[in-house]
Order: C-alpha cells, then sequence, then structure tokens
C-alpha cells in the first residue's frame, strides 16, 4: 500500500519556499531504514515530516540532543483488555509513545457483533491517534463456546469493505483451519489483498504447514524458542507478546539475536490498566528487549517500522519526508519514557502526561450496558460438584507467566493438591448452562472471585474454594456482577463482598479514569493475596481459562475442553 501524496504545501516546504507548521532542532533522529542515528533537524507541515535540515517555520522547538524516533506501534492488542474505553486509552498510551495499534475487538464482538465494532471504530477516528481496526475472525473462538453474537465470512468481509478493517483478526480456531472447514477458509479468503493474523499456540510440523498453506500471515502466541524459530523459518510473521499474564520477551529475544528483526514485531495482546499505568505499553517493550540483550535501535525497529510494514500503515514506522509525523522524543533511552510526543505534527504529551484537551470526551453506546443476562441467578449447590468415590478428576493447571495450561489428573479431595472449583456460567442468552470444573495454581483457599472478562465469549468465570464454604461464595459472586452489569468481584469466606471493580461496557470496560480503574483492580487483588492467592495477574490469568483454542485444558459453559483433542471430555477419571 503506498503512502498518500502530500499537499503542495508540504512539498513547498520541503523545497523550502514556504515556513514549516514546526522545527524540531537538537535531535538525533533514528533512521529505521538504515539502523543509524543522524543529527538533523525535521520541519512539518500539514502533520507530515516535510523535510530534514533547516528550514524557516513558525514554531521552532530545541529537543537539545534528544532521540527522536517514530512513534511507537503494537502489533496486536485488545482495547478491551485494558480495561479502558477508547478515550481514556488514548490518555494512557500517547504520555508512553504509542501513536498506533492494530486492535482486534473480539472481545465487545463476542458480547455484541459488528455493531460493537462499528461503534468502536467510529469512537477511534475521533482520536490524535491511529486505531488499525481488524476483522474479528473467530466469533466465538470455537464451537465449544457461547457468546452473545457470531460473526461469518460475510461478516468478515463486510468489516472489510464497509467499515474500513485493516484485514482479519487473529484465526483462532486453528484445528477448524488445518482440518480445512469450509467456512473458517472463507473467512480467511475475506481478507483478500489485506493481513490475515494468526494464533498458534505450540502449533509445529505439518499442522503448521497447513495453518500457513490455508493463508495464515503471522502468529502472537509464541511461548518456546523452539516454536518461534519454526515459525520464522516457514516465512510467518512472529509478534513477540509482553502482556500482563503472557509475559514472552526474555525467552523469546535469542531468535532475534540469532537471526536479526526480520518478520518479528513486539505487540502488548493484554496488559491491564495497572500494567500500563506501573510499567508502561510499547516502551515497556522495547525496554525489556534491550534488556534481554537487542541493541536499542533493533528493539525500536520492532516497536515501529516492522509493525508498519507488516499492517500496512504505510504513512508511519519511519521520520522520513512524506511520513505521519508521529515522533517520540527520549532525553535518554534508558527505560524508554518519552519527554515529548507528537502525533500528526500535534503536540499530545510531555513529561508522562496527556496535553489537557488534546483527547476528546466520549462515550460508549448506552446499548453496550446491561449486558449480563442471569434470571435467576444460580444457586450454591448448582457450584457444588458431586465426585463418585474413589475417583480423581482432570484438573486445569495454570501455568505462571503464561495462558497455555496444563492438564492434570488429580484427586479432589486431597487437600494438598491445593485444587479450587472452577465455574462457568452462560450470562448472553439466559440459558442457565453452567460447566463445572476443577483448577490448580491460583491458592485460594476460602472465598470466591468472579468475572464477566472470560475470553473469548465473555461467559462469567467464577473460582471458588474446594472447601463447603466454596460454592456459597461463588454463587454470591456471580449474583453480584449480575447486579454490577458486569466486572469482577472478590467474595470472603462469610459471604461479604470485600472488593469489586465495576465493568458496564459489555461487562469489559469501564469510562472511568485509568488511574481509578487500576486502584480498583490492585483493591481486588490485595483482595485475593487475604485469600490465599499468589499468583501473577490472578484476573488475566481467571480470564483465558475458559478460552477453548489454547492447550491444553480449558473450561466452558459447555463442560471442559480438551484443545489438543479438540473435544469435550469428562471432569472424572475414574
Amino acid at each position: 500500500m503506498s503512502r498518500l501524496p502530500p499537499s503542495p504545501e508540504v512539498i513547498a516546504v520541503a523545497r523550502g519556499e514556504q515556513p514549516a507548521d514546526l522545527l524540531i532542532t537538537g535531535g538525533r533522529v533514528l533512521s529505521t531504514s538504515t539502523r543509524e542515528w543522524i543529527k538533523t533537524d525535521l520541519a512539518i507541515a500539514n502533520g507530515v515530516i516535510a523535510g530534514w535540515g533547516a528550514r524557516e517555520a513558525l514554531e521552532v522547538v530545541d529537543v537539545a540532543g534528544a532521540a527522536l524516533t517514530p512513534g511507537l506501534i503494537d502489533a496486536h492488542m485488545h482495547l478491551e483488555s485494558t480495561k479502558l474505553w477508547v478515550d481514556e486509552f488514548v490518555r494512557t498510551v500517547l504520555p508512553l509513545g504509542t501513536t498506533a495499534v492494530a486492535a482486534d475487538p473480539h472481545e465487545l464482538a463476542n458480547v455484541f457483533g459488528v455493531p460493537a465494532i462499528a461503534a468502536l471504530s467510529e469512537a477511534a477516528s475521533r482520536t490524535p491517534f491511529t486505531f488499525g481496526i481488524c476483522a474479528s475472525s473467530c466469533v466465538p473462538a470455537s464451537a465449544f463456546e457461547s457468546s452473545g453474537a457470531e460473526l461469518f465470512a460475510e461478516d468478515v468481509s463486510k468489516l472489510i469493505s464497509d467499515y474500513g478493517a485493516i484485514g482479519v483478526a487473529e484465526v483462532m480456531n486453528f484445528p477448524g483451519v488445518i482440518a480445512g472447514d469450509p467456512e473458517m477458509l472463507a473467512r480467511i479468503a475475506a481478507a483478500g489483498q489485506h493481513r490475515v493474523d494468526g494464533h498458534a499456540p505450540g502449533l509445529t510440523g505439518r499442522s503448521l504447514d497447513a495453518y500457513l498453506a490455508a493463508g495464515v500471515e503471522s502468529d502472537h502466541e509464541c511461548s518456546e524458542l523452539e516454536e518461534i524459530e519454526e515459525k520464522r523459518r516457514k516465512g510467518m510473521w512472529v509478534f513477540i507478546r509482553q502482556g500482563s499474564a503472557s509475559q514472552n520477551v526474555a525467552a523469546l529475544i535469542p531468535t532475534v539475536l540469532r537471526h536479526g528483526t526480520d518478520r518479528v514485531a513486539l505487540c502488548s495482546d493484554d496488559r491491564e490498566p495497572d500494567t500500563l499505568l506501573s510499567s508502561g505499553h510499547m516502551n515497556d517493550c522495547v525496554s525489556l528487549a534491550v534488556k534481554a540483550g537487542v541493541s536499542e535501535i533493533d528493539a525500536l525497529v520492532m516497536a515501529t517500522v516492522n509493525p508498519a510494514e507488516y499492517h500496512g500503515f504505510s504513512n508511519l514506522g519511519s521520520l522520513g519526508p512524506g511520513y505521519q509525523a508521529d515522533i517520540a522524543c527520549f532525553d535518554t533511552l534508558e527505560g524508554f519514557h518519552p519527554a515529548r510526543v507528537w502525533q500528526a505534527g500535534q503536540h499530545v504529551a510531555s513529561d508522562g502526561a496527556i496535553v489537557k484537551g488534546v483527547v476528546p470526551s466520549l462515550s460508549a453506546p448506552e446499548w453496550m450496558r446491561d449486558s449480563v443476562h442471569l434470571d435467576p441467578c444460580p444457586a450454591p449447590s448448582v457450584f457444588d460438584i458431586s465426585i463418585a468415590p474413589g475417583a480423581r478428576v482432570k484438573a486445569i493447571g495454570i501455568v505462571p507467566g503464561s495462558i497455555v495450561t496444563r492438564s492434570l489428573v488429580v484427586d479432589p479431595r486431597d487437600r494438598s493438591a491445593q485444587l479450587a472449583r472452577l465455574a462457568v456460567v452462560e450470562r448472553h442468552r439466559k440459558t442457565g448452562r453452567i460447566g463445572l470444573g476443577w483448577v490448580h495454581g491460583f491458592g485460594l483457599d476460602k472465598g470466591a472471585f468472579a468475572s464477566t472478562v472470560g475470553h473469548d465469549a465473555h461467559n462469567c468465570m467464577v473460582v471458588g474454594s474446594s472447601g463447603p464454604e466454596g460454592p456459597r461464595a461463588m454463587a454470591a459472586a456471580v449474583a453480584r456482577l449480575a447486579e454490577l452489569g458486569g466486572g469482577q468481584v472478590v467474595v470472603s469466606e462469610e459471604l461479604n463482598v470485600v472488593a469489586e471493580v465495576a465493568l458496564p461496557i459489555g461487562g469489559l470496560m469501564s469510562e472511568l479514569p485509568a488511574s481509578q480503574v487500576a486502584e480498583k483492580l490492585e483493591s481486588v487483588v490485595e483482595a485475593l493475596r487475604a485469600l490465599g492467592v499468589t499468583i501473577a495477574a490472578p484476573l488475566m490469568q481467571l480470564s483465558f481459562l475458559g478460552l477453548s483454542v489454547i492447550p491444553e485444558l480449558r473450561l466452558t459453559d459447555k463442560g471442559l475442553v480438551d484443545v489438543n483433542a479438540f473435544e469435550l471430555v469428562p471432569v472424572e477419571v475414574v
């Protein structure tokens, strides 16, 4: 995709015949093409880099030797995982140097369908930010999940043709693709000349060959070095992820040290607001990549020009003449904290703070509220799993720092096994359907916690202690979610709600400022610690336990899913 032609004014500024709107002087400009720092001035006109070197200008800013880089780009993320509506997300990440993202809105799509993607796209268009909205391809992720809406090949095609989607979002149903399912292949074909993102955790060998041959081009689910190496060798783009739960940069950066940055980009995928505020966004991914051994320039290439190239952001990823003037200014590259940020030539952030008034206040449509439909709420007895004498159970084993799980076989009566009850309550269509199972790894020894954030169908996920009070606490937690209209809650063994965060937008997002959402989430985590939970990012870990396309074992409202076999399996093992 070629860049849009510049205006005559920009060309006149480039020739030196007309003053620039802004001249940034005294900086070291990163050339992402030649991978070097160039001491030069940047002339900006109509939001575009007009030229390098001295020019007359209406405004001059001296950055006194600072490093100037293209705005950072997230190669793959879900806005909904930040729990922030569009305007507050932009206010949060612009000061961190992020000026563009490739976003898959399949979380909202699972609740509301195409109208939610259209509403998100419309809101995003009103911000000083580049949102590349992808056409969600797996809503729901598989037939084992019950979502509030479904998208088919014609919907994917419509999102591209009518709503400007930049490509097909992560194709999560890789078993369907590998098996040649006509509907899945039609969704891939709907991309036309646009990109097709993948989602293939652990996929190797002939299965990977079939997935790639079907037209999938990228993957962000690698967790092992051997896996990412095979995918790169076979020409696949790989996005190295550093989210709140899945943190893969340190393990996967050796592939960059061995083979360079070709077809590699950085992404956040799923970052909670407290992570954004405490650690950062793409600037944190870049910093961690440098700490893992790559050069500063290589790390920046993976967060600028590479994602721009992949996603067809033809006007981004470079500070050359003709590119959009998205600029991150770093007084020092230590920690990658921008001192100033410009987006399309507009000064939008300084010293970690958004410039007041640059981001308009936006509200989600009213119809995105009240999406939790439980009538009646389940009774405590529903959550009390009966186990035959002498039977053992299949339990989901959480892997710290990863969203991959292990399939365990344990005795639920053995308290040393540290199991907790797990349930998924269908919340979209009042079916009353509930999946029951067991999970290991949270450390929960009393009470319960629940969430309407449950990738990707986003039914009510609830964890309760294995003790006799567990079912009562689980029922209380689900009932409180229904009252809130969605969110995340913690219930003590005395059945008191001790912490909560309301997420009224689709049961996924808040319209509160990021700092307030983060504060509430921190109080939820503190309450979980008091109940014995030890694992990092427990809410994010919980949210993925229902995602039926990530190995090995998952639980949905329809039951326990063996992802490797791609079938429902009984909980009991006699």
